[in-house]
């Protein structure tokens, strides 16, 4: 079975879907076949979700852990459509942790 590569369009078309719909501190890259969505520093980065490309037009969902591992979901569809659906179903996954410091555990807030 061929490996999919995400494209150099990919990370910005993701970026675009989530900023228009208000998650502007999330920022999206290219690793592999895969698009990952972050927010942070650039250097410590916060990993929140990747999509895995697995077909010509079908990706996969991974969410990150607590500890920043990455893990299976069971949601498979096109690009377009697993942004919605973090962003519909999932959204606490992808808030902005540097705006809310009180809902972290960081001991430093």
């Amino acid at each position: 079975m061929p490996q999919y590569r995400a494209e150099n369009h990919d990370p910005p078309h993701v970026e675009k879907l989530l900023h228009q719909r208000g998650f502007k501190h999330l920022r999206a890259r290219k690793h592999g076949q895969a698009v990952i969505v972050e927010s942070g520093p650039t250097d410590d980065p916060i990993k929140h979700f990747r999509l895995r490309r697995d077909t010509v037009h079908l990706w996969l969902l991974d969410m990150a852990n607590h500890l920043g591992q990455w893990e299976r979901t069971p949601y498979r569809a096109l690009l377009d459509e697993l942004v919605a659906l973090v962003v519909d179903s999932f959204p606490w996954t992808i808030q902005n942790l540097h705006q809310n410091p009180e809902r972290t555990t960081d001991h430093e807030h």
